[in-house]
């Protein structure tokens, strides 16, 4: 098959804005990246965002968009395409050369377990805006079929690695707001959600400081770890359970860490990231020997080194490193998956999410009449 040029776009669980990327790719290889970029959000941005994800912990039905969820679902369309109008315009590239557009939304519930996984943002009026077609609500379909719908880019990190001379098995971990692997070991792709990824921290410094995140893991380097903290977490019942697992964002919420300084809190907290990260390696077919680490986790030093403690004697690696796009990787992934949809691909698996299939998914418009996961070649 031929490649497209495809454009991925990501809001991820931390908040923090919208990464956006090109690559070509055949659903299958990738045959080039292009360049990335990224929109932020500002204060009032974020916590329209915030207030969203507290009204959406009532939700029961996945189209309703009460109170505030209406307006958060406004913003999150109107800055995505500002994000693609501005990046054309940086690269000076013309939306005729992009065949297809992948628009994950705004997570704002994630409850696999009541088929219910909500993402806000509006496709159709996202492709109407830019005038390309968008392929969206890629969870969606996975998640009814009984699947966790999460974790999704699992078929690109093994697309990323077929070059890659590293032992097997291969992890790939990225911390967004939760952090996931995917672990390949030759045909084998396994999947799930480890437990908290930058979240907690997050909300802990914003709370604590005000400031969005522990730039560098300042903070957490100078800090002590509560162990009985930590030992109490780590009993939560989602770390026994083998994989394919997924986590909404405010899992671990009632966890209560507002006693703590803010320097022990931040200690406290990414040592909780990475014991998770860790926790899962007894429930996978062998050891991972290569761990590649992607994500807004991967520029956190402090927690890089206690994932390489954790994990020893496995490599532990940033994809900074490979040549590949820590930041972007995800609004890559996006992009190709957006292509896998396109052309009725599955893009979920039983090993990655509990599928009971493989499955495509996603929701296509701009091309015609919207349609669910199918589109022949083009």
């Amino acid at each position: 098959m031929a490649s497209l040029t495809a454009l991925g776009l990501m809001s991820g669980t931390s908040l923090d804005g919208i990464d956006v990327a090109l690559i070509e790719t055949d659903g299958e290889r990738i045959a080039r990246f292009g360049p990335v970029g990224y929109r932020p959000y500002a204060k009032g941005e974020r916590d329209l965002l915030r207030r969203a994800l507290a009204e959406a912990t009532g939700l029961t039905d996945r189209a309703a968009r009460p109170g505030v969820l209406a307006e958060a679902e406004a913003l999150v369309t109107q800055a995505h395409a500002d994000a693609v109008e501005d990046f054309l315009r940086t690269h000076g590239i013309e939306r005729n050369d992009i065949a297809v557009v992948g628009f994950h939304g705004q997570t704002v519930l994630h409850r696999p377990e009541q088929r219910l996984t909500v993402q806000i943002g509006d496709g159709a009026a996202l492709a109407r805006r830019i005038g390309i077609p968008v392929v969206f609500d890629l969870r969606a379909a996975d998640v009814a079929a009984g699947g966790q719908g999460a974790p999704l880019v699992p078929v690109f990190h093994r697309a990323l690695i077929q070059n890659l001379q590293r032992p097997h098995p291969v992890a790939v971990l990225n911390i967004g707001g939760v952090a996931n692997v995917s672990y390949i070991d030759g045909a084998d792709l396994i999947a799930c959600d480890t437990g908290p990824g930058n979240a907690l921290i997050d909300d802990f410094m914003l709370a604590k400081t005000g400031a969005p995140y522990d730039r560098d893991g300042a903070a957490a380097a100078r800090g002590r770890v509560d162990e009985a903290w930590l030992s109490a977490a780590l009993a939560y019942p989602y770390f026994a359970m083998p994989p394919p697992k997924s986590l909404d964002r405010n899992a671990f919420a009632s966890l209560d860490a507002s006693g703590f300084s803010f320097e022990d809190g931040a200690a406290t907290l990414t040592t909780f990231t990475a014991a998770a990260v860790a926790a899962v390696v007894p429930l996978l077919p062998r050891p991972p020997r290569s761990w590649i680490i992607a994500g807004g986790g991967a520029r956190n030093p402090t927690m890089m080194r206690m994932l390489g403690e954790r994990l020893a004697p496995a490599r532990t690696e940033t994809a900074q490193i490979l040549g590949w796009s820590s930041d972007a990787i995800e609004a890559q992934a996006f992009a190709f998956l957006a292509v896998r949809s396109f052309r009725s691909l599955p893009i979920t698996f039983p090993g990655t999410t509990g599928a009971p299939r493989p499955m495509t998914g996603g929701v296509i418009a701009g091309i015609g009449d919207q349609r669910s996961g199918t589109k022949p070649d083009t």
